[in-house]
């Protein structure tokens, strides 16, 4: 078994499952989204991004596609979440079904960046 791609596999199995903890709920109840969830997501998201940079074949280059466009989306819904309830009038229920959107566009990414990482796993010979 190599270490490395458990590792590797880990964090982007991670990733997904972290965002879709923070999406999942209504999406403009607060109590349904946590904001630590979010930068939990995040970091890991970021994580899987330096993770993705040896990969030198195609499909590393998609997933490390999706990893950035994940990335970029969880950013803008953290930037978002953090005007509203520092600078901002506080995070009512227009503002976070924004950041609720923007980890969905994220989730998207994720789910394929599981997908590759599934078709890269079949497409290994021994």
């Amino acid at each position: 078994m190599n270490r490395e791609k458990v590792i590797f596999a880990f964090f982007i199995v991670l990733a997904l499952t972290l965002n879709f903890g923070f999406f999942i709920g209504e999406i403009s109840n607060p109590h349904h989204h946590n904001e630590y969830e979010l930068f939990a997501a995040l970091v890991t998201s970021l994580i899987c991004t330096v993770l993705k940079f040896g990969d030198r074949t195609h499909v590393g280059a998609l997933m490390l596609a999706t990893s950035l466009v994940a990335d970029l989306q969880l950013v803008a819904a953290a930037v978002i979440w953090g005007y509203a309830v520092q600078i901002g009038g506080g995070l009512d229920e227009m503002i976070l079904a924004s950041i609720v959107s923007l980890s969905g566009g994220a989730l998207m990414a994720n789910i394929l960046s599981v997908v590759l990482l599934v078709v890269e796993t079949v497409m290994v010979r021994r």
